[in-house]
């Protein structure tokens, strides 16, 4: 069938990729010049070289993004740098995750945590076991501060807000517990790995999207970039992407813009629109700044709270950038750019004695994400007859990450069909 496929994100290319490996004749638009929706490469970044549009991670857990990674002829072996769970700060305080089998390395984590009293750790290993004699399964009305509510102060600041926050980009009290949980089951209790940060070594075209466009070049499918689709129109037998027909559209770029096409097609979808139009999105920020001194880790967990915005922060140096370059990410972020970028800047001074930092570009995603909360109606895959949607937004099990857009970009090139 000849397929196009509407945003060259990591949905759409894990499904323009999967659709070509079916024998489809496969069509790629997207309206930026460059591949990777929300997770790309900034051309104009730092000294010359790449930035990205945010710090994006894996773990190990990813096994349907790895294998694409593989299938496109990207080593992750060499891309990444794979890490157990770390979220210990500068001070050396904090959980770390030996490698080990799960669960034992969480045991081991909890039982080694450093500053944690024995009350800290007693409270997490009930509410974990609580949590696995459960099944991971909650009231779909339930928060992650309502699974959380025998923790102690400190298991909530350092270690499920900073999980939540970078799985979900929500706020604790508002991010559905469902889905945190679903995260957990699959990054803590699942395969020997799956917790294991993997933080990429290379910008964030390297990593997938450059690849995807060559493998998809090389096998007769078409790559249009900077093509902004202005026209889906239904016919009896086809639909027409300005002017063009096709058998089979999926629509892979942002909400917003596939709200645009479906409300322009005029077709009978109010039920999919109303759901899509529903959704809420949370920021990120990521505040690329130079001057700083080695970390203790790639990436080292920071403590925040009111005047101390950012959760993370990634040295670059490590992870074949320039030295002295920080990565620092601000999640679930609504302070003005000024405001946020001099809050971070003293917060690097306190934290990481980095008090000679220099702010070299500030990413602003301002709909990074949906709202994760409890109860959501997220829109499902297909949209009316021959058309369909997928990103990671759409109805599935995971929060907005990279695992969840390419398995959405999967499941939307299997129901194109043989």
């Amino acid at each position: 069938m000849k397929v196009a496929v509407i945003g060259a994100g990591w949905a759409g290319l894990a499904c323009a990729v999967d659709a070509t490996r079916a024998g489809h004749l496969v069509t790629v638009f997207d309206a930026a010049r460059t591949p990777g929706g929300r997770a790309r490469r900034i051309d104009a970044g730092h000294n010359g070289a790449p930035l990205d549009n945010g710090q994006h991670i894996l773990i190990g857990a990813y096994r349907e993004t790895l294998a694409l990674m593989r299938t496109v002829g990207v080593d992750p072996a060499t891309a990444l740098h794979r890490m157990p769970l770390s979220l210990r700060f500068a001070d050396g305080g904090g959980l770390a995750l030996p490698r080990m089998t799960a669960p034992l390395d969480l045991l081991v984590g909890i039982a080694t945590a450093r500053g944690w009293t024995w009350q800290d750790k007693a409270t997490l290993l009930r509410a974990a076991f609580q949590w696995r004699r459960a099944r991971f399964k909650c009231t779909p009305e339930a928060t992650v501060a309502m699974l959380c509510a025998g923790l102690t102060p400190r298991v909530m600041q350092e270690l499920i807000e900073p999980l939540c926050v970078s799985a979900l980009n929500t706020p604790v009290a508002a991010s559905s517990g469902s889905v945190f949980l679903r995260v957990l089951d699959d990054a803590l209790f699942g395969e020997r790995g799956g917790a294991d940060l993997l933080l990429p070594r290379v910008d964030l075209g390297a990593l997938l999207p450059d690849a995807a466009v060559r493998w998809l070049n090389l096998r007769a499918a078409t790559v249009r970039t900077g093509w902004r689709v202005h026209s889906l129109v239904p016919r009896v037998d086809h639909w027409q992407v300005d002017g063009e027909p096709f058998d089979r559209v999926v629509i892979a770029g942002a909400p917003w813009d596939a709200s645009r096409l479906v409300r322009g097609a005029g077709i009978d979808a109010e039920r999919w629109l109303a759901d899509t139009e529903a959704l809420r999105f949370e920021a990120i920020a990521t505040l690329y700044a130079d001057g700083a001194p080695p970390l203790a880790a790639p990436m080292v967990a920071l403590r925040s709270g009111a005047g101390a915005p950012a959760q993370f922060a990634f040295d670059r140096g490590q992870l074949g950038g320039a030295p002295g370059l920080l990565a620092l990410v601000v999640s679930a972020s609504d302070l003005p750019r000024e405001q946020l970028q001099s809050q971070v800047l003293r917060q690097a001074a306190a934290q990481l004695g980095a008090s000679r930092l220099r702010i070299v570009q500030t990413v602003i995603e301002k709909r990074a994400t949906f709202a994760c909360t409890p109860g959501l109606h997220r829109p499902p895959m297909q949209v009316a007859p021959g058309l369909a949607a997928c990103g990671d937004y759409i109805d599935g099990p995971y929060p907005a990450t990279l695992e969840g857009a390419v398995r959405s970009g999967q499941a939307a090139a299997q129901w194109i069909g043989p």
